[in-house]
């Protein structure tokens, strides 16, 4: 009795504790309801872009509490590439802003095309008249590629640089499920689908390798050919092949001119000072900072003639928020768009590595549903657009990509693991009658039969000929020549134009001005087709920002290198869990991940809560 009494005052102070933490969450939430405005003051100063995480095309829905962690873990901010190019359009003729600065202490990175496309935005602001600063303790190859088109780079004395080029390892799990057990049973199309290599090898096919030694060596020549058109004086290939020099890495940076000034963060506010006006206040700068501008310049999700639908991240069956392609979600989202009737075209913006085919024709069969109204459908790739990607891509009328545009992935497969080696590790063996060679399969405790294998493989296969088809319709080639380019096979922006997978070089400004010049349309007017955050999501997106003072604590370069390639695991991780339990045949390209962002990690509080209560 004594040890029930015990466990129950247990329970009963496990549900006051709960009851406590619900009330205060719920006086915070009513406090921030009551205080909070949706716009900020902007003021004027620098444009400040404190890129504290990375640039993606949609950032993910964030909670009221994400950006609270439990167990000291970090949830990456994104910042929605759309947001920062806006801000740097409108800077280029606001008389309040003097300058722009690109805070990049902390920055994890971009896809290639997105930091292109910043780069371009900045080049402009440079044009109009108006300086860009850059800062970071050290750079590495995201954040130098953003840093080469400022008016003048900075860097700390304790500070470096160096260029790691596209490229890096993968894992292998061949050799642990063999010890675990686990059989995994493979269904592909394509010599290049390298995407299930990781469950079947210990190592990159021939084919893998020449494929991704093809489109690393394409995205270097490009991030080469971007910072050296944006910065001459730059020695990138003495910097690559010594990055410490003769000496240490800051004087080599200096030496090799990838760096204009060294000095902390005090010099270099002063000298940003000096055209964008003090602030007694914070002892810095006076700054307008990116959150705030883009609260008070929100986006239109109606009233526009050009629907502008993006396809972002993993293509996913069903429902999906914001940086999640959910195939469901985005045909809803297409379909609301038509039926207001005040569309004229459609840009369809894709920054994906594919995932479930059902989901990818889901999304295509909407476009579809446009074109029969008349509309015309423009595709704009962004970094990514492979695979599934690819499979939404061929509903449009033209598609537009960038040389250093990752695309192509024609090929099509299915992951199946079983574990009847794992039970029999433990004795457990099992048993069963059958009326039908399928009955029961795919049996996970018993292992596959060879008649379901053979099915398995025949739907695989019934797939890519189909998606073979759509890409033959679109692009107006022989089945025979789209299998020759497909095959898995990864292709750059400039290889994929040359092949006929793509009609021309641009981003989604031109997809927008084509998509008018089709409608007939004097001035395209952008309405973008997506779930609108509500204020709440709005309010919980100013948590977590660097502090007033712009003092946040920066990285070295070391720290940086390192913290891109742990955000990359996760993903690695994650993908792993996706293909032992997502969609069951998939148009997905694996390989494509590592030019693609970081995404949100870490278990943020809001999580934590729900899955305490989820146990």
């Amino acid at each position: 009795m004594r040890f029930l009494a015990g466990f129950w005052r247990l329970l009963v102070g496990i549900k006051d504790a709960l009851v406590l933490a619900l009330l205060l969450l719920f006086f915070f939430a009513l406090h921030a309801a009551l205080t909070w405005s949706p716009s900020r003051p902007v003021g004027t100063g620098a444009l400040v872009l404190d890129l504290n995480g990375s640039i993606v095309e949609q950032p993910a829905e964030r909670g009221p509490f994400e950006s609270f962690t439990a167990g000291g873990a970090n949830v990456t901010r994104e910042v929605a590439l759309r947001d920062v190019v806006r801000s740097l359009d409108a800077a280029r003729t606001d008389g309040d802003i003097k300058a722009v600065v690109l805070d990049l202490d902390r920055f994890l990175g971009g896809g290639q095309v997105a930091l292109e496309t910043v780069g371009e935005a900045l080049d402009k602001v440079k044009r109009a008249g108006k300086p860009v600063y850059a800062y970071a303790t050290g750079y590495t190859d995201d954040g130098y590629l953003l840093a080469a088109h400022a008016s003048e780079v900075w860097m700390s004395p304790m500070g470096g640089v160096a260029f790691a080029g596209p490229g890096g390892s993968r894992m292998y799990y061949k050799g642990l499920l063999e010890k675990l057990g686990v059989t995994a049973h493979v269904y592909r199309v394509g010599a290049f689908k390298s995407a299930v290599e990781p469950y079947i090898r210990a190592d990159q096919s021939p084919e893998a390798r020449a494929a991704n030694e093809a489109l690393a060596t394409a995205l270097w020549q490009g991030w080469q050919h971007d910072v050296a058109s944006a910065r001459p004086k730059a020695q990138l290939a003495q910097a690559v092949a010594n990055p410490a020099g003769a000496g240490s890495l800051s004087q080599a940076a200096l030496g090799y001119g990838l760096v204009d000034r060294l000095g902390e963060r005090e010099a270099f506010s002063a000298r940003v000072a000096k055209v964008a006006g003090a602030d007694n206040r914070s002892g810095t700068f006076r700054t307008v900072k990116l959150d705030d501008w883009v609260a008070a310049h929100p986006i239109k999700y109606k009233g526009g003639n050009v629907g502008v639908v993006t396809v972002a991240g993993t293509i996913q069956d069903g429902n999906a928020g914001p940086g999640a392609a959910g195939g469901e979600t985005i045909a809803r989202a297409i379909r609301k768009g038509l039926a207001r009737g005040d569309l004229k075209a459609l840009v369809v913006r894709i920054d994906s590595p594919g995932g479930s085919a059902l989901a990818s024709e889901r999304i295509r069969s909407a476009l579809l549903e446009a074109k029969a109204k008349g509309l015309p459908v423009i595709v704009s790739m962004g970094s990514v657009a492979a695979s599934g990607g690819y499979w939404v891509a061929t509903a449009g009328d033209r598609i537009f990509a960038e040389p250093t545009t990752i695309t192509g992935s024609i090929g099509v497969f299915g992951v199946l693991p079983t574990f009847e080696g794992t039970l029999a590790k433990a004795g457990i063996t099992t048993d069963g009658v059958k009326t039908t060679p399928y009955s029961g399969q795919p049996d996970l405790f018993g292992g596959t039969s060879p008649e379901f294998d053979k099915l398995a493989q025949t739907g695989v296969e019934d797939i890519y000929g189909r998606f073979v088809g759509l890409v033959s319709a679109a692009r107006h080639l022989p089945p025979a020549r789209v299998d020759e380019i497909g095959q898995g096979r990864v292709w750059d922006g400039g290889s994929a134009r040359q092949l006929g997978l793509v009609d021309a070089f641009g981003g989604l400004n031109d997809a927008v001005a084509e998509a008018g010049r089709r409608a007939r349309i004097d001035k395209p007017e952008i309405a973008w087709l997506e779930k609108e955050p509500g204020w709440w999501e709005r309010w919980a997106g100013g948590w977590g920002r660097p502090d007033e003072d712009g003092s946040e604590p920066g990285a070295d370069m070391l720290t940086m290198l390192a913290a891109k390639q742990q955000a990359l695991a996760w993903d690695a991780i994650e993908d792993a869990r996706m293909l032992a339990s997502g969609a069951s045949i998939q148009a997905r390209c694996l390989e494509c991940g590592a030019a693609l962002p970081p995404r949100a990690q870490g278990m943020s509080l809001g999580r934590w809560l729900i899955g305490l209560f989820a146990r």
